[in-house]
């Protein structure tokens, strides 16, 4: 299996990839390999123009109109 070195961390990054191994009771080689999977594996988030795209068309217009929020104000004044 290929290995991976990186050089040139900050003290506090190790520090913080250390304390996080003790969390979770594990290795820091194994917490590096859970983070770095858990980073580059997961499934791509979708955009907002797809996220938008997967509503559904539902309903009307008329449901989502604007109120004004001036008047709401004078109500509760």
């Amino acid at each position: 299996m290929p290995s991976l070195v990186v050089r040139n961390l900050d003290p506090a990054i190790i520090n913080a990839l250390k304390q996080r191994a003790v969390d979770h009771q594990c290795s820091t080689e194994a917490e590096h390999r859970a983070i770095l999977a858990e980073v580059l594996l997961k499934p791509p988030r979708k955009s907002f123009a797809e996220a938008i795209a997967a509503i559904p068309n539902v309903g009307v217009d008329s449901d989502f109109l604007r109120v004004n929020d001036d008047h709401i104000a004078d109500v509760f004044s």
